[in-house]
């Protein structure tokens, strides 16, 4: 939805994003077995790469998981 919003092709996205047509595919698809780093150019490209670093940031269930080994 973000790069079409943004009116940008597959193309254009791909291109920008140093990856080919058939990865930006996948990665619209949510298919896991694109690198993170091809989800990271294409959101670089849609500059939503600030979003990427939010995605770790609050660990909550993680957090809890040390606590109890500690």
């Amino acid at each position: 939805m973000a790069r079409k919003r943004r009116k940008l092709t597959t193309k254009q996205v791909a291109e920008r994003a140093s990856i080919d047509r058939t990865t930006l595919y996948h990665i619209e698809q949510g298919k896991p077995s694109v690198s993170i780093g091809g989800y990271f150019n294409v959101m670089r490209v849609l500059n939503l790469h600030e979003d990427f670093l939010k995605l770790a940031s609050d660990d909550e269930f993680g957090r809890k998981l040390q606590d109890m080994e500690l």
